[in-house]
């Protein structure tokens, strides 16, 4: 791979002209010798794991070394990323070594996710890999299979993902590790999360925000994280930032980040160094908490960080074909790629292995040898792959009646303020395992009746430190996700409340997440976890005053392209339906729950009892609002989304006026899975019940709140097709009133009565009669409509008032204040 020429290994950062006195804000430890016994099991441990990482890029045979290596030892295909394993080896040898000595609760949040083979093997070492998969026991035909199966289709794959034991971070997509480690500690006072970034991870927007999130951490009622800054100075084919900084770059930035920053980089005596700076983050983590456990809580601490200086692909050959290897970027993957065809890459291979010496590592049976067994946890729970937390920790939330907040049918109520009640219940009732995390949009959203028996939890802020608050907020859509992925797979239950247009900033995200939970229910040792809970308001339909920008539902779609069994979509269309909706959502486990839905005060369609009924079913007829209960009808109207199916129900008013001879049928889904094809969700309705709720053969509108597109993917394979229609947002908007956001997107009232016009007149000859009056007419009022919001800058009076079947009058209503 083409790269930068480097005319000598491992360079050093060009100095700064930052004042030398920066330096006195970096940590600085009196040097202390290890006892050797202990030396010896940590440099043991080193190299043991260190031999079986490379060993598992590499070999598909003969893995103990026993005979010279030959081409046919080689795997087929060398896959695996060598550069960064022998510093996460270093960490990981000293996490294990600390828990031992201190008998605490450590877990690894690993950044460089690319670094499988060296987590992999210390999970071996320990013996955690044996515990949960059987075929990789620790002995010579376990670490035959690891090793062999590396990276192959029967083994175990190039990144660390859910089939990794202790972990809780899906490590492809770099940038979400710090957030995911600081979601973990929060709830839980006695937990350490040690936390690796890369310094190629260093470079990524969330990981830069992410460093801010010690600011969010309580000591009193939460644990700590250990940040660790591994610098080892190239990315794939370039050198990294935090690689061309120097020491006083470095500690001036974490310094102002709030850290107190250790540099450990005495490769000469590495584990001295890092056992005492790891002893140094320990000790401050608990002066801190202690002072705020007291009742004394220190202002702004300064909680510990390390960065950790080491070279790329430390113990790789030093020059391959002329080229330097260890302490350059042709280490960050696989150093000798030949070594399968190449006869001196080969031998360059046999060297490397045989220098960590692993037959004085391993006994006769392949298990470890008792100096490095001596660093290990004697707990198996304690282990770092071992820690219930990771894996089987889930905390059933308790969530309230939601009848008990329910509203009077035939009023207005605000869906975002109707939950809002319940949610603050909630949090009263689930004190350390439930917490919201929002990106400064709470009040704006109308939610903050959560806000009556709880705060914020911004430790930084005089008004909100040390007050235990349930809610985080931050202008990062980033960490919000991270803390919630970290929190939730740690065992308790998040919410995430968002403008409808910004969610999108988390969607790759969410699918990491989503691919990391599948792979969790496809384990065999995983438990179950909460569900992952998005509310979606401030939704296009009425971001009239924010603008185009403001206007995107397209994380529907995200939610819509996962796997059968997590994605879950609910847009409930009036408060009654959104309390049923949430209050299932936040019991249920193991799925990705999106739920879409409005914020301005909005008619209540169905009583507590009739709401309950619709969300189980998933959509039902509206009889209210159809013509003969829905029986017969011409043409059937579909509203998906709070506000679509408002401009759905005036339709039916103003057909009943229009065209009294139209037998129309009104439904509502507020499920959108039951649409997809019988048998391709769980959701999905037969096709009997299909045609029971939008019949065999009548035509079919759809007024759906997302995009077309997802609809029409959702109905594919569904028969008889050619009679549905789908109107939705169509990527037109600005600022301008929320009537003419319904316009131009061909959602409104008159847009639903055009169509329903047009398929009625196919079977019903009075209204083909009549459809080119009709529809002439509903021309001329959309004409008319758009002209006077031109010239008045708002929306005819009216506009938002409820219709009433029964009298054939309106009930006034307001569309409600911009926010």
């Amino acid at each position: 791979m083409p790269g930068e020429v480097i005319d000598r290994p491992n360079p050093q950062a060009l100095p700064s002209h930052i004042p030398d006195d920066v330096l006195k804000l970096a940590v600085q430890l009196d040097k202390t010798k290890l006892d050797e016994t202990d030396y010896n099991g940590l440099k043991q441990f080193r190299r043991a794991a260190n031999y079986i990482a490379a060993a598992m890029i590499f070999l598909g045979d003969n893995v103990l070394l026993e005979r010279d290596l030959t081409s046919a030892d080689i795997k087929p295909r060398l896959l695996g990323h060598w550069g960064t394993c022998p510093g996460l080896v270093l960490v990981y040898s000293h996490l294990n070594f600390l828990v031992r000595k201190y008998d605490i609760d450590i877990i690894f949040v690993v950044g460089p996710g690319h670094g499988a083979p060296a987590i992999l093997a210390s999970l071996w070492l320990e013996g955690s890999m044996g515990r949960f998969y059987p075929q990789y026991s620790r002995d010579r035909k376990g670490l035959h299979n690891l090793i062999t199966g590396f990276s192959t289709p029967h083994g175990l794959p190039s990144h660390i993902n859910a089939e990794t034991p202790g972990s809780i971070h899906e490590g492809g997509e770099l940038g979400y590790a710090l957030s995911v480690a600081f979601g973990a500690v929060m709830d839980k006072p006695d937990l350490i999360v040690a936390c690796v970034v890369g310094d190629g991870e260093a470079e990524t927007g969330p990981t830069a925000t992410a460093w801010h999130a010690a600011k969010y951490i309580d000591p009193a009622e939460s644990g700590a994280v250990i940040p660790i800054l591994h610098v080892n100075g190239f990315k794939i084919s370039e050198r990294t930032v935090s690689g061309c900084m120097d020491d006083k770059e470095l500690v001036s930035l974490y310094t102002g980040y709030g850290y107190q920053c250790r540099i450990v980089d005495d490769l000469e005596d590495i584990d001295a160094d890092m056992h005492r700076s790891m002893e140094w983050a320990l000790g401050e983590i608990r002066r801190i908490q202690k002072a705020a456990r007291s009742g004394k809580p220190i202002m702004k601490p300064r909680w510990p960080m390390i960065v950790m200086r080491t070279p790329k692909g430390w113990g790789a050959p030093k020059k391959v074909h002329g080229e330097f290897m260890e302490g350059s970027f042709r280490a960050h993957q696989v150093p000798l790629m030949a070594a399968k065809t190449d006869e001196a890459e080969l031998k360059e291979l046999q060297k490397w292995l045989e220098s960590y010496n692993a037959k004085e590592l391993f006994t006769k049976k392949g298990d470890i040898n008792d100096t490095i067994a001596s660093i290990i946890p004697l707990d198996d729970k304690r282990k770092l792959g071992q820690q219930p937390i990771t894996y089987d920790s889930h905390e059933v939330l308790k969530v309230p009646d939601w009848h008990e907040y329910e509203v009077k049918k035939g009023g207005l109520a605000s869906c975002m303020e109707t939950i809002g009640e319940l949610l603050d219940q909630v949090l009263v009732d689930n004190p350390h395992s439930m917490r919201i995390f929002s990106p400064d949009e709470l009040v704006s959203n109308k939610l903050d009746a959560v806000f009556r028996h709880t705060g914020r939890n911004f430790q930084w802020d005089e008004f909100s430190n040390a007050r235990g608050g349930r809610v985080i907020e931050m202008l990062s859509e980033h960490n919000m996700q991270g803390f919630l992925q970290g929190y939730t797979l740690t065992g308790r239950t998040g919410l995430f409340p968002s403008y409808e247009s910004f969610l999108g900033i988390v969607h790759t995200m969410m699918i990491q997440y989503s691919k990391f939970n599948k792979m969790s229910r496809e384990s065999t040792f995983r438990k179950d976890i909460s569900s992952i809970n998005y509310l979606e308001t401030s939704t296009w339909t009425r971001q009239e005053h924010n603008g185009f920008s403001h206007q995107n539902p397209s994380f529907i779609g995200a939610v819509l392209n996962l796997k059968p069994s997590a994605a879950r979509v609910y847009l409930p269309p009036d408060a009654n339906t959104f309390l049923s909706t949430i209050a299932h959502c936040l019991r249920s486990k193991n799925y990705v729950n999106l739920m879409v839905g409005s914020k301005q005060p909005a008619p209540v369609f169905l009583s507590g009892e009739e709401a309950e009924s619709h969300c189980r079913a998933g959509a039902s007829v509206w009889k209210f609002a159809s013509v003969d209960d829905g029986l017969d009808p011409d043409v059937v109207l579909v509203g998906i989304g709070a506000e679509i199916t408002f401009e759905v129900i005036v339709a039916a008013a103003i057909l009943r006026k229009m065209a009294p001879s139209l037998r129309v049928r009104v439904v509502n889904v507020t499920d959108l899975l039951i649409l997809e094809l019988e048998g391709s969700h769980p959701h999905a309705l037969t096709h009997a019940d299909f045609d029971a709720l939008f019949t065999a053969d009548r035509p079919i509108h759809f007024n759906y709140h997302g995009y077309a597109k997802e609809l029409q993917g959702l109905l594919w394979g569904r028969p008889n097709l050619q009679r549905i229609s789908i109107e939705s947002y169509d990527e037109e908007g600005s600022t301008t009133t929320p009537f003419d956001m319904a316009l131009r997107n061909r959602v409104s009232r008159y847009h639903v009565a055009e169509a329903a016009i047009k398929g009625g007149a196919i079977r019903n000859e009075k209204v083909r009669l009549e459809q080119h009056k009709l529809l002439s007419t509903i021309r001329h009022e959309i004409t008319k409509t758009q002209e006077y919001i031109m010239k008045t800058s708002k929306d005819p009076d009216g506009t938002f008032d409820v219709p009433d079947f029964e009298s054939g009058e309106t009930v006034k209503r307001e569309a409600g204040y911009a926010d």
